[in-house]
């Protein structure tokens, strides 16, 4: 079967909504928090060398970059689609080459001919080291593109906060470039103390922070649910994070060849405006906003948030259906879903929210929303009387809906 007839198949009867597989993807410079409930048994599935699993990629086209043992397709969500008795898979990405315009809406393909974000669950017990994600700018010299990104903490994945939940955010004003030079020609003596020169944020579950390319953070050990531009660029400027050494290869990571050894480089890569902000958590902070009259939403069944909308590169919303409540939700514009509380039915399929997931198992709980769909209106029925369903939607760049 062609990857154009199972796209077209998959999209017909899912009309306009596709049905996708988890994705795992581990690192192996993390620890994992163990809350994005993997089997027990399955977050050491790939192997010692390869880490623990303590990402789940969301809506991917972007394949994941984790050096020469990644694995085929690692980081690619996958449509799932069933001819009769037989279940059958296509990339995402091929679906989306195939459909174009009709899947993500021509708007987006007409720009970008391409689904130019995805997000992801991360979920570590300790930190991550202090690091950047390059702009457009810096990124292409490296062939790639820039990652602006954001976070929201969930409270459905959130039953304790880990070793460390803060983050690190940005550079003290008053520090000087020499300071963070000093701090990076260090990072193969030990601990290069760059945070020293940063400020940390308690993080709190239901809220979230927005993370534009070249300001420096160190994510603490909440779960996160973090959409972003659709690129996998960065660059570690920590050395040593609870006791364990960063390797010097993920410092010059997203660093040209001819330019490795250069820390001017290094240095300018970062935004040092955005860096020293004296305003930092007024201007990068992001507290859950109603998309109109909580009221009106009341009346109707529903509650919806915007919690990442702080980017034009992507934007996320949080829905929430009552008990028992019937509700059809209009967008202006494609996007992906996550279940992450409740049961009950969405357009003609069945959706509900796993406790616990064993690696390559199948779910009911994570979707893709064609644009028509989501102009049309998508109809969720809540099957509990007691337990609202709650999902995260996570939009491509320029939601028309994001004033």
């Amino acid at each position: 079967m062609e990857k154009l007839s199972l796209a077209e198949k998959a999209f017909d009867q899912g009309k306009g909504i596709l049905r996708l597989a988890p994705a795992w993807v581990p690192r192996s410079f993390c620890v994992p928090g163990r809350r994005i409930k993997l089997h027990p048994d399955d977050y050491y599935v790939l192997g010692g060398l390869r880490g623990g699993i303590d990402e789940r990629w969301l809506s991917s086209t972007t394949p994941a970059k984790n050096g020469p043992l990644t694995g085929k397709n690692e980081g690619l969500s996958a449509v799932v689609f069933r001819d009769g008795p037989k279940e059958h898979q296509v990339l995402l990405k091929d679906a989306i080459d195939s459909l174009k315009g009709a899947l993500v809406g021509k708007r987006i393909w007409d720009q970008y001919g391409a689904w130019p974000m995805y997000s992801k669950f991360f979920d570590n017990m300790g930190p991550l080291p202090h690091h950047v994600h390059h702009n457009d700018e810096k990124a292409a010299l490296i062939g790639q593109l820039g990652k602006p990104e954001a976070y929201y903490f969930p409270p459905q994945l959130n039953n304790h906060g880990g070793d460390f939940p803060y983050t690190f955010m940005g550079i003290a004003p008053g520090t000087t470039r020499a300071q963070i030079r000093e701090c990076l020609e260090n990072f193969t003596k030990g601990d290069n103390k760059i945070t020293n020169y940063s400020q940390a944020y308690r993080l709190q579950p239901g809220t979230g922070w927005d993370v534009p390319p070249g300001l420096l953070h160190a994510p603490g050990s909440l779960c996160t649910y973090e959409p972003q531009k659709a690129s996998d660029v960065f660059a570690m400027y920590q050395s040593l994070v609870n006791e364990a050494i960063i390797p010097e290869e993920l410092l010059w990571n997203g660093t040209p060849r001819e330019s490795i050894g250069d820390y001017e480089a290094l240095l300018d890569v970062i935004d040092w405006d955005l860096n020293l902000d004296p305003h930092l958590h007024e201007h990068r902070y992001m507290h859950p906003k109603p998309v109109k009259s909580s009221e009106a939403m009341k009346a109707e069944g529903y509650h919806e948030n915007w919690v990442c909308y702080k980017s034009d590169a992507f934007s996320a919303k949080e829905l929430t259906v009552l008990p028992g409540a019937t509700v059809t939700i209009k967008d202006s514009g494609a996007y992906g879903i996550i279940m992450m509380q409740g049961r009950g039915k969405m357009g003609v399929w069945e959706i509900e929210t796993p406790a616990l997931i064993r690696y390559g198992q199948l779910t009911n709980d994570e979707f893709f929303i064609s644009e028509q769909a989501a102009l049309e209106g998508v109809t969720i029925v809540n099957a509990s009387a007691t337990d609202p369903i709650v999902m995260l939607k996570h939009f491509g760049p320029g939601n028309p809906d994001l004033k």
